[in-house]
């Protein structure tokens, strides 16, 4: 059925048929620990509800069709889902190729507590899928990448990188976060696992926490069932059913996301007080041509470097109204942060700036908000951080200076 049906109407509807008892057309919470059994080992599906539990199931149900995929497992967060997953699939002396600017937690969790387990991870450029088979040892068991990445947006050529792993018999994981099931599909261009933190988009209201892995098929499902129940990170039936229903409206946020983002970013692109906006609906975005065919739209995350430095991003944050300063994303209000002071803290500061996440990046989750509100707030924030700021005759650009991927001048070359 899940093939049949558009991505709105699967949101809706997969897993979720009436409740069979009283005809309730949302599924219930199963506000319960456990299960009565008819005798020892015989019950109806559910013992205890670390194992499993009816509202977690329709969850897992849903999360799995929005991915075209065969198997979903929710978890309690998104950390507690890649915790899993490699306790799951890896063992002492593997190795695992990630992406050299991935979100903050994830490189917390491989530097600070899986190489203690003896869990090895190189950081590459997977803009460049070279750098890939480069990095490959005969330790190396995962490939891991987001794509958009967190915080500087850069993507990776999915098809290309999943034929490299393919070919090295690696497995690919997708942290699909950023984009959503709704603008990419990565099981469909090769992956063979996807990872969430459905606290951001997919639950899309700021006010439940949790993960999800999603499998291509049966391969790794009995090891992800098995270390789910073991390792115990699992959703509580309402944390699920807060997810559940954040699942519905997917589809519709997501547009206005990606509707508003697009017409901010190209009203920063224009600001003289902005010094490059990164963002992959842009055509200034070196993948854009990617951006289009891998994904249906730039998604709602927007990267911005303003004139000046870290003073004149506080004064900016400090300035607006609507938008919140805080961390997280996804959600339907609009919020923003500096990644290298709040989000990105955990990753050594030489290495943060040598990527270019500085404390004068700030990072943009663009909400659904009237888009006019949006521009007005930002207008203001950034007379009174920037307002005077102007392309100096001395400033270099980067053609100039040599400066790298990310680092790019709005000075012409």
């Amino acid at each position: 059925m899940t093939e049949d049906i558009k991505f709105a109407t699967k949101a809706i509807v997969v897993g979720q048929e009436p409740d069979p008892l009283t005809g309730a057309v949302i599924t219930p919470i199963y506000q319960t620990t456990t299960f009565a059994q008819e005798e020892p080992g015989k019950h109806k599906g559910y013992d205890y509800s670390r194992s499993g539990n009816p509202t977690r199931t329709v969850l897992e149900k849903v999360l799995a069709g929005l991915e075209n995929g065969a198997h979903g497992y929710a978890f309690a967060s998104g950390l507690g889902a890649m915790t899993t997953l490699i306790m799951a699939l890896l063992k002492s002396g593997d190795h695992v190729i990630v992406g050299d600017d991935v979100y903050g937690g994830t490189f917390r969790l491989l530097d600070k507590v899986m190489k203690k387990f003896g869990v090895e991870a190189s950081y590459v450029d997977m803009t460049d899928v070279k750098n890939i088979e480069r990095a490959v040892t005969p330790a190396t068991k995962m490939l891991f990448l987001e794509t958009p990445t967190n915080p500087l947006l850069k993507l990776t050529d999915l098809k290309a990188a999943a034929a490299v792993a393919k070919k090295h018999k690696i497995i690919t994981v997708v942290d699909n976060t950023f984009a959503s099931p709704y603008l990419q599909l990565p099981l469909e261009l090769g992956a063979d696992i996807v990872l969430h933190s459905t606290t951001k988009y997919i639950g899309g209201h700021s006010d439940v926490v949790g993960g999800a892995i999603i499998l291509k098929d049966s391969r790794f499902a009995q090891d992800i069932a098995f270390h789910q129940n073991a390792i115990g990170a699992t959703p509580d039936p309402f944390a699920s059913w807060l997810t559940l229903r954040g699942v519905k409206t997917l589809a519709v946020r997501m547009k206005e996301h990606t509707r508003n983002a697009q017409e901010l970013a190209e009203f920063l692109e224009a600001h003289d007080g902005v010094e490059e906006v990164i963002y992959p609906g842009l055509k200034s975005h070196p993948q854009h041509k990617l951006a289009q065919q891998q994904m249906k739209g730039g998604g709602g995350m927007i990267a911005v470097r303003l004139r000046g430095g870290e003073a004149e991003a506080r004064v900016f944050l400090k300035a607006l109204k609507y938008f919140r300063l805080a961390e997280s994303l996804g959600g339907v209000e609009s919020l923003i942060e500096i990644p290298s002071l709040m989000t990105h803290g955990s990753i050594p500061k030489e290495a943060r700036e040598k990527l270019g996440i500085t404390d004068s990046l700030i990072r943009i989750s663009v909400g659904i908000e009237d888009v006019a509100d949006l521009k007005a707030d930002l207008t203001q924030a950034l007379e009174k951080s920037v307002g005077g700021v102007k392309i100096g005759a001395g400033e270099l650009s980067s053609c100039e200076t040599g400066g790298n991927f990310y680092r790019r001048s709005r000075v012409a070359c």
